[in-house]
């Protein structure tokens, strides 16, 4: 028992770090009504959250590698703990991302890169293997629990309670630290890299920031921006600012490098094919997964009407099936390579995908929901099951934070893209369908689609039909066009989900593009262990090994070298 402490200790942080969006998704509507506000501010709300995460993972993994990973962690922790006490305590939606996206997500951008490196070190072989499938099962138990009791606590207490409850378990990694070892540093410590640190925090931060805000600005024609540049919504400009800052974090990355100094993230990472691939298939999957956890409980709650508890029972198949899938997976790995299962885990969810786009209806079929769920699941937990050993397995022990860093970074920048572009194109196919379905109604009249017109352009956002229903009374339509604008609306709510939910399909299908790079064979256990660093000359093979094959007559053998 005392081999796997260590291992407990970390588990439960990463559980910790899942749990909390899981429960986030399925509060939507209570926190709208707790805060007085709309989907579109909760949607900032936990897409700030993963953003702050994507921003400062790479850093965080840095200051791990300079202070040392297991004090880092430890720090990390802490300050997770103060942001989940200001969240349960959080007056104000200002004070709650404050305490939940800004203080916890950067404890764990502190807390993640470390210890990613920290199961590296404390195990090895086909040890390192089964923990990693341990900690992938923990993220989907995280997944499982939080939609089940993060509704349950808030339908019949309050979602702040779970917040609390994290700091306790937080208090318990605490107390329980001497599981925790760590390797002894060898070698120079690395800089930190301060202006490569705000150029990638800052290129990130940007570029997801217009992908946000396209909800209220508008992609090209301004729906309700604060300004405009050259009569256009200002969203694909921000988003170009923010790819250039990136471009120029590389090209001062490659500077630095030149110099012989310390980079953030040392380029030739990504000319390991794994890692490209591994990094860009967490992107896919993480933005594919909050995508749909961020519509499907809309569907479910603004739709359907139901509480924060009755959606956590319709989401538990998808929660059961990616804890089972991700525990299995990697006996499943080493049998027939990550590539494969990769590719068949894309395959279960575009099947997923089609399958829950036949159940968006406006009374739900809980049966055909429930197989959609499953099948959803089954493919997250065969895709969580490999991508994370694959990342690291490229590593050095030297890169463990580095590439903990960059593995994360993919996560969160895909769970924060997830809820933006996905958030976004859920609102923006929500305002056309709603606009061609008033123009279309035979029974509306002119002054009645005058004034849905000038209402549509102060912005629109996803309510229920009820809240429609009373905004059309509160304006003066006669009863038969207030029953047309609310049945319009309610049509264009399933639209809008459900070209949501096929953008998600898209994106997989995508994804299939990158996949290319995905070892074919399972790494052997220890692989990476010994890794040179980047840019490090090339290892002179073991005495007695084979040299390289190559084409041509075979080489004559070496003479001695004359003294």
């Amino acid at each position: 028992m005392r081999r796997w402490g260590a291992l407990i200790v970390l588990g439960a942080a990463q559980f910790l770090m899942v749990l909390d969006t899981a429960v986030m998704n399925v509060s939507i509507t209570q926190l709208v009504e707790d805060f007085d506000t709309d989907v579109t501010a909760i949607q900032a709300v936990i897409t700030l959250y993963a953003l702050v995460m994507a921003a400062f993972m790479i850093v965080g993994g840095r200051i791990g590698d300079i202070l040392g990973r297991r004090r880092v962690f430890l720090t990390g922790m802490v300050v997770y703990g103060i942001g989940s006490a200001l969240t349960a305590v959080s007056p104000t939606l200002w004070v709650l991302a404050l305490g939940w996206s800004v203080i916890e997500g950067l404890g764990a951008a502190l807390v993640l890169p470390s210890m990613a490196a920290l199961v590296a070190e404390s195990y090895r072989g086909r040890d390192r293997s089964v923990a990693y499938g341990v900690i992938g099962g923990l993220a989907g138990a995280g997944i499982a629990v939080g939609p089940l009791l993060g509704g349950w606590v808030t339908t019949y207490l309050t979602w702040r309670l779970v917040f609390a409850g994290e700091v306790v378990v937080v208090l318990a990694v605490l107390l329980f630290r001497r599981a925790i070892k760590e390797q002894p540093p060898t070698g120079r410590r690395p800089g930190l890299d301060v202006v490569g640190a705000v150029l990638s925090a800052a290129g990130l931060a940007v570029a997801v920031l217009g992908v946000l805000q396209s909800t209220t600005w508008g992609w090209v024609a301004p729906r309700d921006p604060p300004f405009t540049i050259f009569g256009f919504a200002p969203t694909l400009f921000v988003v170009a600012a923010g790819v250039a800052l990136l471009y120029a974090f590389v090209a001062w990355q490659r500077r630095r490098e030149s110099r012989g100094q310390d980079p953030l993230v040392h380029l030739a990472l990504f000319r390991r094919p794994a890692l490209r691939s591994g990094l860009m298939t967490l992107v896919s999957q993480n933005l594919i997964l909050l995508g749909l956890f961020f519509t499907i409980p809309l569907y479910l709650q603004v739709v359907q009407g139901f509480d924060a508890f009755e959606t956590g029972l319709r989401l538990l198949p998808v929660s059961v099936t990616m804890l089972v899938a991700s525990l299995g997976g990697a006996r499943l790995g080493r049998s027939v390579g990550p590539r494969r299962v990769v590719r068949v885990a894309l395959v279960l969810l575009a099947g997923s995908i089609v399958w829950l786009l036949a159940t968006i209806d406006p009374v739900i079929d809980n049966s055909q929901f429930f197989g959609a769920m499953a099948l959803l699941g089954l493919g997250m937990g065969l895709l969580a099951s490999q991508l994370g050993n694959v990342v690291q397995s490229t590593a050095s022990e030297q890169e463990r934070s580095e590439v903990g860093g960059l593995q994360f970074t993919a996560q969160n920048l895909g769970s924060s893209l997830g809820t933006a572009l996905i958030g976004s194109i859920l609102i923006g196919a929500l305002a056309h369908a709603f606009t061609t379905q008033v123009e279309q109604n035979p029974r509306l009249s002119e002054e009645a689609r005058r004034q849905t017109s000038i209402a549509l352009e102060s912005g629109v956002s996803f309510v229920s039909t009820d809240q429609v229903h009373t905004a059309a009374e509160r304006a003066g339509l006669p009863p038969g066009e207030v029953d047309a604008v609310t049945e319009s609306y309610a049509t264009a709510q399933l639209n809008g989900l459900k070209v949501a939910v096929l953008a998600t399909g898209g994106i997989t299908l995508a994804s299939f593009l990158v996949t290319r790079g995905l070892p074919v064979a399972s790494p052997a256990p220890g692989a990476g262990e010994q890794a040179p660093p980047p840019g490090s000359p090339p290892a002179s093979p073991p005495p007695g090994s084979a040299p390289p094959s190559s084409a041509g007559p075979k080489r004559q053998p070496r003479q001695p070298r004359r003294s």
